[in-house]
């Protein structure tokens, strides 16, 4: 579902970062490693470190980087196992709407970051109308579905550069993030973005087998194809950095 956006929304939001070589990563909120493997492609760190609270996504990222400067370690992010200045930078791919009590989780992570080390993250522009599933989303509403997603207010930039400040991070700075993504066709569209039991997958689970069809012929009004039943459509992220004081 989230594989090929991630990395299009990632490549830009590293260049942004515009990290030096050879630094000490602290990567929250890590997953399956998707965002940890990009990160060692373009950024050359010394070491990785990958965190995250659920086993089995760890367990599958040291399969996809077995060899590497990298490790992984399950923990929750609001109460880190690490001393403070461990790490030279700390990044959070598409996460940070799921902590439970943001602010702790952003105050402990620059804790454990050094003076003058970079403090980032991006986050789809749910609020914005910058999720990727979007266009289900809105043909869902049409029906009169609602789709909730948890933590989405937080995913307003002045929300998130509020919580840098509340850490006592310097330097802020706040971008958006625009990325387009074609899919091959409707079907491949249709595959990646309902395999995911998620509050859009439930959503169209609880529909009707009559309303799933509208729903589809929705979609294909909306996302109009090319001669070889191609489409693109656009996401975009909030991203926000600053610098441990």
């Amino acid at each position: 579902m989230m594989g090929r956006w991630s990395r299009l929304a990632g490549e830009v939001f590293l260049d942004w970062l515009a990290p030096q070589t050879g630094l000490r990563w602290l990567d929250v909120g890590c997953g399956n490693g998707a965002f940890t493997e990009l990160l060692i492609e373009r950024c050359a760190p010394s070491n990785v470190m990958g965190i995250d609270p659920s086993e089995g996504q760890l367990a599958y990222a040291r399969t996809r980087l077995a060899a590497g400067p990298v490790s992984f370690r399950q923990c929750d992010a609001q109460t880190l196992p690490f001393a403070d200045d461990e790490f030279d930078a700390a990044t959070m791919a598409l996460v940070i709407n799921l902590f439970p009590d943001p602010a702790k989780a952003v105050a402990e992570i620059a804790r454990v970051v050094r003076p003058g080390g970079q403090v980032a993250t991006y986050m789809w522009d749910i609020m914005g109308g910058g999720f990727t599933m979007e266009p289900i989303r809105e043909a869902l509403g049409e029906l009169g579905v609602s789709t909730p997603m948890y933590g989405a207010e937080g995913t307003r930039p002045e929300k998130m550069s509020d919580l840098w400040e509340n850490a006592g991070l310097d330097g802020i700075v706040v971008r958006r993030i625009d990325v387009q993504l074609t899919y091959a066709s409707f079907y491949d569209f249709w595959r990646a973005n309902t395999g995911t039991p998620n509050t859009i997958f439930k959503a169209i689970a609880a529909l009707s087998p009559a309303e799933v069809k509208q729903l589809r012929a929705r979609l294909l009004v909306r996302l109009p194809t090319d001669q070889y039943g191609r489409f693109s459509y656009g996401a975009h992220a909030n991203a926000v950095k600053g610098t441990v004081n």
